[in-house]
């Protein structure tokens, strides 16, 4: 697998979870629109990762201003496709730096729509 190929899926990867975590969001503000908190999944490469990991719902709008910025899980981030621009407690905030992963996050971004 190329380098390209491989930040291709990585950028797949985490716009599925991004989707997900939007998913999340639209429920909670359903079932507990009071709730400061939002309980997301990471938004890291790894297909199989589900670890969770919580944002307080102002952190998520500014992570979700940027197509290029996800949540991950302190350590998933992927230093030779993305860079860790915020660290919080429990997650870090990691920015696509890879052309071909910055264009994936770009396309499939909902918000960008």
């Amino acid at each position: 697998m190329t380098d390209s190929e491989r930040a291709r899926r990585v950028g797949l990867n985490e716009a599925l979870f991004r989707q997900v975590n939007e998913q999340l969001e639209e429920l909670a503000d359903r079932i507990r629109p009071e709730s400061g908190q939002l309980e997301l999944i990471c938004e890291c490469g790894n297909l199989e990762c589900a670890e969770q990991i919580r944002l307080e719902r102002d952190e998520y709008q500014d992570l979700r201003s940027d197509s290029l910025l996800f949540a991950v899980v302190r350590g998933h981030d992927l230093p030779d496709i993305e860079e860790i621009v915020e660290r919080h407690a429990t997650y870090d905030v990691v920015r696509k730096r890879d052309s071909e992963a910055q264009r994936v996050a770009e396309q499939t971004d909902p918000r960008s729509s």
